[in-house]
């Protein structure tokens, strides 16, 4: 797995300017994609870093949400369930879970919401 790849994606989709500070995130979304993925596929696939990139920006979503429940637009609006930054990143994962569909086990299973 290039992680130099999987950090300038992190970037892309996080919008955070120094990946490295997100390091171990992306470091455990590199080693939960590889727990899943299939013996013979190709780790230098890059669905597969995508996968991880939009990992660790779920991660990070989670850990944002977790520290400040409720975020309030310029306009002043309550922003929360459906147009959450939290939300748009589960939409994401699991788009890119279905990407990866042949690469992965399809028995996998994340519990990512209730």
């Amino acid at each position: 797995m290039d992680i130099e790849s999987v950090k300038s994606l992190f970037t892309m989709f996080s919008g955070e300017e120094c990946a490295d500070r997100y390091m171990p995130l992306i470091l455990l979304s590199i080693e939960e994609v590889e727990r899943i993925v299939l013996p013979e596929t190709d780790m230098t696939d890059m669905r597969l870093h995508f996968l991880c990139a939009v990992m660790a920006n779920y991660r990070l979503q989670e850990l944002k949400s977790a520290r400040d429940r409720s975020k309030i637009t310029y306009a002043g609006k309550l922003v929360s369930g459906k147009d959450s930054p939290l939300e748009y990143a589960h939409r994401l994962l699991k788009e890119y879970y279905d990407m990866c569909r042949g690469l992965i086990y399809p028995e996998t299973f994340v519990f990512s919401a209730v």
